[in-house]
């Protein structure tokens, strides 16, 4: 298994500035010591070449918070996956909970999003997780399975090796509450056991976001099947993303 990964998603928040002034924070907190984890940082569209010009040479990598299906075209408002990789972006997050229950994603869209982020290079962090409602109905593995067949249909073992897998229970997302450690474990398993016997790939990072916080990052870091967390609002301040970073230290 490779290095564990953090992605903060700073979602619709901050300025140029702002976004320039946090990548900087972070920069300087992770050159004053040694982390074990890999960083990335997926800031608002119109911060990415600022940030990016922030954090060059830090070994923090850029994401984009969503991407379109088509290179380019007639799609206002739109950011493809050419312009995320231009913009210097090595990953791009597809899926995001926000992005199916908000925007209406579905899984169809979000398998025409992954595969054209792959054919530009860009790694995805496929976003998988269930409803309370699903949930309370015990149908928790049967969605999120279900929607990682439907994202991956047309991808072959050797493409979902470039690839990373956040779990993110949609009813702990900003709610303050979060899985226990034993839901986690439960789904994280079910996914490695799809991603195994599927396309035997065993080794792929499977990533949990579910109101990640420092109180709480030891715990769920000691999950053996917890590779890296996907971070929100407590990735908008470095104080509190630094400290999340460091439980993988341990």
């Amino acid at each position: 298994m490779s290095q564990p990964l953090v992605v903060g998603n700073w979602k619709m928040n901050g300025t140029v500035s702002q976004a320039t002034r946090l990548a900087g924070t972070i920069v300087q907190g992770i050159t004053q010591e040694k982390l074990n984890a890999a960083l990335v940082l997926a800031p608002p569209a119109t911060a990415l070449a600022a940030v990016q010009e922030r954090i060059a040479g830090s070994g923090i990598s850029l994401a984009g918070q969503n991407c379109h299906w088509e290179n380019n075209g007639a799609f206002t408002g739109e950011i493809s996956p050419a312009m995320l990789s231009d913009l210097g972006c090595t990953y791009v997050i597809v899926g995001h909970s926000e992005r199916r229950h908000i925007f209406n994603e579905s899984d169809e869209i979000i398998s025409r999003k992954l595969a054209a982020a792959i054919k530009n290079n860009l790694r995805p962090i496929l976003c998988v997780g269930e409803t309370l409602d699903q949930r309370n109905a015990g149908q928790t593995t049967e969605v999120i399975i279900s929607q990682m067949q439907l994202a991956l249909k047309e991808l072959n073992g050797n493409v979902i090796a470039n690839l990373e897998v956040a779990y993110e229970p949609v009813w702990a997302i900003g709610s303050g509450h979060n899985a226990d450690s034993k839901q986690i474990a439960e789904v994280h398993v079910a996914i490695r056991e799809y991603l195994t016997s599927s396309f035997d790939k065993a080794s792929l990072r499977i990533l949990y976001g579910g109101s990640v916080n420092p109180e709480n990052a030891n715990e769920l870091g000691r999950i053996t099947e917890v590779n890296g967390f996907l971070v929100g609002g407590a990735s908008l301040k470095p104080e509190t993303f630094l400290a999340i970073v460091r439980c993988f230290e341990q």
